[in-house]
Formats: C-alpha cells, sequence, structure tokens
C-alpha cells in the first residue's frame, strides 16, 4: 500500500484534514493572508468568483482591499509586485496560465532574481509568483504547458512546485513566508484530487526539500506536478505484481534536494524520471547529471517518461490524453527493468 508522509505527521500528533489539491492551495493562502496582514493577492480574475480555477474563493469577503484585480498584462503586474514588496508587503501573483510567463520575461529575468544583488542586500523581494500549468484540461498547446524547468537556471529564485495536496499546502505557505521570490508551480489537472493535508504550521515545508510519499525497495520513481499523482497510481498497479516502488515529489527545482534523490536510489538502486515535459533541459535531465557528477552508481540505467522532443500539446481529447505520460506508461517503464 502507498503511504504518505509528511514531516510535521510524523512529528506529533496532529489533526489531518482531507482535502482537494484546489482547497489545500486555498487554505494556504487564507492561513497566510490571517496570519500576516502584508500578504496581498493579485491577478487577473483573481478576486472574480473565486478566481478562473476557484482556488481564490472567500478571499475577497475574508480580506476586503486584500484581492486585487489587474489588467491582462503579466509583466506589469509582477513588477507591481515588485514594488510592492520593496515598500513592505508581501504579494502573491497568480499567474492564469503558466505559458504566459515568458510575457513577463523582465520582471521575472532581470528584476525578482537580482535585486536583492544589485541593492547589496538593503532590498528582498519576498513575492510568490504562483503559475498554473498543465495539460487534461482540453486547453490547447498555448495553455497547457507546465513550465516548471524554464526558469531553474537563474540564481536568486526559487522555483518550486506540488504534486499533491499536502505539498499544495506546505510548499506554498512556505513560499508566501520566503525572503526572497518564489515561483510556485500549480497543476490545473490536480485541483480535484483528493488527500490528507496537516493543516498546521508545524506543515510547513522546508525550502529545498523534496519529500518521499510512498516508501518502497525497488525502484525510484521521481516526479513533480501531474505525474506525482500518476506515479502513485502506477506504484499501486506495480505492487499488485510485487514490485514496490518508491514515489518522490521533487517539489524544488531550484534548488534541487540531491540528498533526497540520492537516498532513495541508493535504496533502490533503479531512476524513473516522469516529467510532463520534454526531457532536454529540464530538471530531470539536471538530476542525472548531479548523479553522474556525484558518483552515483545505479543498478540499471535510469528510465525517461515524459513528452516527446518534437510534438505540441493538441487541443484534441484523445490526442491530449495520449501525449501526456499516463500511469501506465510509468509503470511500463519500471517494468522495463526486468
Amino acid at each position: 500500500m502507498s503511504t504518505q508522509l509528511e514531516p510535521a505527521s510524523e512529528a506529533r500528533d496532529v489533526e489531518i484534514v482531507e482535502m482537494t489539491y484546489r482547497e489545500a492551495v486555498n487554505a494556504a493562502l487564507v492561513d497566510e493572508m490571517t496570519a500576516d496582514p502584508t500578504v496581498y493577492l493579485l491577478g487577473e480574475d483573481v478576486a472574480n468568483d473565486g478566481g478562473v480555477f476557484k482556488t481564490n474563493a472567500g478571499l475577497p469577503e475574508q480580506f476586503p482591499g486584500r484581492v486585487k484585480n489587474t489588467p491582462i498584462c503579466e509583466n506589469t503586474f509582477i513588477g507591481m509586485a515588485i514594488g510592492m514588496s520593496v515598500t513592505g508587503l508581501r504579494p502573491v501573483v497568480e499567474i492564469m496560465f503558466s505559458d504566459f510567463l515568458p510575457t513577463a520575461g523582465d520582471a521575472v529575468i532581470e528584476e525578482l532574481p537580482k535585486f536583492r544583488f544589485m541593492t547589496g542586500g538593503q532590498c528582498t523581494l519576498p513575492v510568490t509568483v504562483r503559475s498554473i500549468g498543465g495539460a487534461t484540461g482540453r486547453f490547447g498547446t498555448q495553455h497547457s504547458a507546465t513550465g516548471e524547468s524554464w526558469f531553474m537556471a537563474f540564481p536568486g529564485l526559487i522555483v518550486a512546485s506540488a504534486g499533491t495536496p499536502a505539498g499544495a499546502y506546505s510548499v506554498l505557505r512556505a513560499a508566501i513566508r520566503h525572503g526572497d521570490p518564489v515561483l510556485f508551480f500549480e497543476h490545473k489537472g490536480l485541483y480535484g484530487r483528493r488527500g490528507p493535508v496537516v493543516r498546521s504550521d508545524e506543515a510547513i515545508a522546508e525550502i529545498g526539500r523534496a519529500a518521499v510519499v510512498r516508501q518502497g525497495s525497488d525502484v525510484t520513481i521521481l516526479a513533480t506536478l501531474l505525474m506525482v499523482d500518476r506515479a502513485l497510481q502506477a506504484a499501486e498497479q506495480l505492487s499488485a505484481d510485487g514490485v514496490e516502488a518508491e514515489v518522490v515529489d521533487l517539489r524544488f527545482m531550484r534548488p534541487l534536494d540531491l540528498d533526497t534523490v540520492r537516498t532513495s536510489v541508493n535504496k533502490t538502486g533503479r531512476l524513473v524520471i516522469a516529467e510532463e515535459q520534454v526531457h532536454a533541459g529540464g530538471w530531470g535531465a539536471t538530476i542525472l547529471s548531479q548523479l553522474w557528477l556525484n558518483g552515483v552508481t545505479l543498478a540499471a540505467p535510469p528510465r525517461v517518461v515524459g513528452l516527446p522532443d518534437d510534438l505540441l500539446m493538441p487541443y484534441s481529447p484523445p490526442l491530449e490524453d495520449e501525449l501526456v505520460p499516463s500511469p501506465a506508461a510509468i509503470a511500463a517503464a519500471v517494468k522495463e527493468f526486468g
């Protein structure tokens, strides 16, 4: 059986609440806005009927004046958040679709990661950018990218994601509290997924720390976002055949938690990378490079399950379903080890 491992629930007896990924995002926002009056939420339609994906339900009423709709101009309103942060506020920016993060390239690449350095540490930018991505929603090629590896190359940025409701709650709260800018990636295909969440300050994630969400001894499946959920489903299928997979939610692309990955693959000897993106230039390729450079020896060459290098995400539901890695595809990659 799969076992969800959350550090806070192991540490002491705390209340565990069953909630959806969407509810976990909302709970994280509520808890941080309650704890800190300098936390504001801004973005396109964030104050309209709970936002486009309903993650912000109740926030405008509970925190009047602190949830702000913006024009459709990503570079401008992330720039506004930068100004808010240097004057003492702690803004959270919602980007409706991750595909449009590049339109805010100046703010995300030239300002957010470099401001502390250029001011000699006199100014910090505690800005959290919530970016919503991923396929399965039938949004077509311009609204289906995950984007989680796009900004790994920029020192000064924390790049985070969550593949479970527990991760959505704990990592988002950690991002909002962090003193430097964080890009936090959510997946629209996970919003309805349910899971146990420790709703407590003790559950706030450690920046840069991956989470083992299922223990196993035979193979490590390393994943992010929707692929975590599908890796867990694959692990259940494999368990019926006597193969116990350990599933690791990477959570942070920058900084990478190589220690947790190395501990897992040293135990299992086998590694499958599951990512909803092309492999080249992403976190999966970087992990494999780092394992090699650090002398980690595997019992067999690693396997990669991801998107093809030469195809764009289609609108057609059957074609989209074929392109996005399934639990069966992940399980098949494991079975290749024999």
